[in-house]
This record gives structure tokens, sequence and C-alpha cells, in this order.
């Protein structure tokens, strides 16, 4: 049986991040901020619904290696179950130290590193499109004769335990820092600082790291984030634009070589055209800001209830997609997204906005009408129907408090 193991722990995470955030409160550490929180958790949820769509098509290549091409028929025992979680752990090292490594890789996982904060929240905060290529580093474990399954559960369990290694509120664990991956650790893979970057790759063993020469002790203070900031709350955006930069180098570039180099060299790599590799800059703590655009208390008020509404409907997406049809899938995932993406807009106040806002609503309601015509319970058509409504109204006192705000700031 395939069970989700990611998805039965989401309110888990939720609530670890509770407690994570009211340990900081209490000690005015300010490793929170709302508009960096929401913009992490966008990701997540986004990622989670794009997996939904893909997860059976990926798993379907392993399957079918596992079925037709695997060497030897391995029996369920605890040696297996070791011997299994030793080879995900491995080649999780690999396919995240490649990730690392070719620009077009690093293009999806870099989501994972443009928050400037370290905290909870940045666990779930998961590239799009990343799962499309990191199954084909598993394969050799397919053809070795690891049935799917135990893969499955395995590697599920591995990216679980990565989730409380995000965190600054646990310092040094001892001996247990030479053989796990720890919250030490896992703060300098995720340093822009020069001499911690592309550093400590472990899932759950540190071991690889140290075996393969790449590791690095937490020394000196982290700056999180990446080393050109995203400065963007839009999580589309996130996921596109190194794309859209590695594209734009390669038309520079002169030659097919040099614009296929452009995808498979190392993030900082550029022909000599275009000045040739560009190393990190180290970090000018004078002059180090993080970028925190925010709106107006009325604003982050409407940003905090819609991302509600988005969390709400991608949960439910989440649990109920396998007994949804293919229609209510696709709008649920298109609304829910449509939601973070002007979650971002509103506090980066964006001209586009408006058009978006009043798109998305037309959105909501035609989901209402699939509801009644679909025979979603009324209950189900009702809540939808207030919610839909109340934005509405929300949005439109919103725009009025705006308008107000840009009248007096202009006089």
């Amino acid at each position: 049986m395939k069970v989700d193991y990611i998805a039965l722990s989401v309110p888990i995470f939720f609530i670890l991040i509770g407690i994570e955030l009211a340990y900081t409160f209490y000690k005015k550490l300010n490793y929170y901020r709302l508009n960096d929180s929401i913009a992490n958790l966008s990701q997540g949820i986004g990622s989670q619904i794009v997996g939904l769509f893909m997860k059976t098509i990926l798993f379907f290549g392993y399957k079918y290696i596992f079925e037709h091409w695997r060497l030897f028929d391995l029996p369920h025992n605890i040696w297996v179950w070791i011997i299994l979680f030793i080879g995900v752990d491995f080649f999780y090292y690999w396919f995240h130290r490649m990730s690392h490594q070719i620009n077009a890789l690093w293009a999806a996982h870099i989501v994972h590193h443009q928050s400037e904060e370290y905290n909870l929240t940045v666990a779930l905060r998961q590239s799009w499109f990343q799962g499309w290529f990191s199954w084909v580093f598993y394969l050799p474990l397919a053809f070795i004769g690891f049935d799917p399954i135990m893969f499955l559960t395995l590697s599920s369990f591995n990216t679980l335990y990565q989730f409380w290694i995000h965190t600054r509120a646990i310092k040094n664990m001892g001996f247990l820092e030479y053989i796990i991956n720890t919250p030490s650790h896992h703060r300098v893979h995720h340093g822009s600082n020069p001499k911690y970057i592309d550093k400590n790759h472990a899932g759950t063993l540190i071991i690889w790291d140290r075996m393969f020469g790449t590791f690095q002790k937490e020394e000196e203070e982290v700056y999180y984030g990446i080393t050109t900031p995203l400065a963007s709350w839009n999580p589309v955006w996130a996921n596109v634009h190194y794309w859209v930069e590695l594209w734009q180098t390669a038309q520079k570039a002169d030659g097919i070589g040099d614009k296929i180099r452009v995808f498979i060299k190392p993030p900082g790599w550029f022909p000599e055209k275009l000045g040739g590799f560009k190393s990190a800059l180290e970090i000018d703590a004078a002059n180090y800001r993080k970028f925190d655009a925010n709106g107006t208390t009325s604003v982050v008020l409407y940003v905090v209830f819609q991302f509600l509404i988005a969390l709400g409907t991608g949960s439910v997406l989440l649990f109920m997609f396998a007994k949804f049809g293919w229609l209510t899938n696709v709008l649920l995932a298109v609304f829910t997204v449509f939601t973070l993406l002007t979650c971002g807009a509103l506090l980066e106040k964006k001209r586009w906005l408006n058009p978006a806002e009043y798109l998305r609503f037309i959105l909501g309601a035609l989901i209402v009408y699939h509801f009644t015509q679909t025979g979603f319970p009324n209950q189900v058509v009702y809540l939808s129907v207030v919610l839909l409504l109340l934005s509405v109204i929300l949005f439109i006192f919103l725009k009025r408090s705006l308008n107000h705000d840009q009248k007096l700031s202009s006089i």
C-alpha cells in the first residue's frame, strides 16, 4: 500500500512551526518575518500541488525498471531495509550535490535556498519542478531490486528527517555532529558566505560530506539566501527566474558549445565573452540588508486571510486528490496557485494586482458553480460562497484604503 507520509505529516509540521515561533517570540530572537514565512509556505503548497499531478508518472519509471530489469529478488527483512536506507541517503547526497554543481539542476533547487531567514518554514520552501528529475538519481536502486514501496517509504522519511534541521534554536549536538546531519551542518548549507557555498549536502548522514570532501563546520555567522537575492514574494517567479537568467545568458553566448555549457556548468560560470567565471563575493556586513517589501496592516491582514484560504484549498486537494475528478483537481489547483500569486503581489504592491484579483474572484465563482453541478455537499457550497463574498467585500474596502493612503502620500 502506497502511503503519502509527507502529506500525513503536514499537521505535525505546523505544530512544530508554532512551537518554534512561540519560542523565538518569547526569547525575542526575530527568526521569523510574516512576509518571508508566507512566501516559504506558498512554495511548499505549490510544490505539493504540482507533485500531485506528477508523482504517478515519475513513480512509474522506478516501478517499470523494478518489474522488468531488476537484477535480484530481495527479501523484505530488516537488513534489506537498513541497506536501502543507506542507499537512499547515498544517492540523495549525489542528487543534492549535483543540484548545486549543474546550472540546469540548480535552476530548480535554487528555490529552497532563496529565503534570507532560517526557520522551520524554510524546510517547506520546496521547488515545484525538482521532482521531475531527482527520481533519476535513485534508479540504480530499482535495477538492484529494491521494492518500490520500500523505496518510497524510506525516501519520504529521508525528506521528513530534514524538516527539523531547519532551525537556529538548536546549536551544537556534541558527538552526533560527526554522524548525522544536524541544524548546525544544515545552517552552513544554506549560507551565502563564500566559504559555506556548496557544502554539507547530506540528507540524514553527514558521513558522505566527510568522505567526499564537501564538509564545512559552522564557524562565523551564517548569512542566509542566495548570492543574488530573489527580492520578490512571487512564488511563480521564484521557480522560473533562474531559468530566465540562463536563457538570457545562452542567447548572448557565441556558438552552440557555449550555449550548452551555460546549462551544464556550475552556477557562476559564464563564457569568456561574458567575463568568465564569477565567484561569490564576501558578505558586506555593514551594508547587508534583507528584502522586506511589506504592506499596511490592512494589506497584511487581507493577505493572511487569503493565504489561509489557499492553505485550506491546497490541503483539501492534497487529501482528496484521488477522489475528485480531473476538472475539480485542476480548478482547485489553479485557484490555489493564483491565490498564492496575488498574496505576493499584494505585499509588493504590484500594478497588475487588481485585474489578477478580479480574475481570481471569477475563477472562484466558476468553482462554486462547478460544485453545484457535480453534487458537492451543500455545506461545501455555502462555505465557498461565504468565503468568496467575504473576499470580494474585503478587497473593495482594501482598495479604498490603499487609494486613501496613496492620496495622503502624494500631498
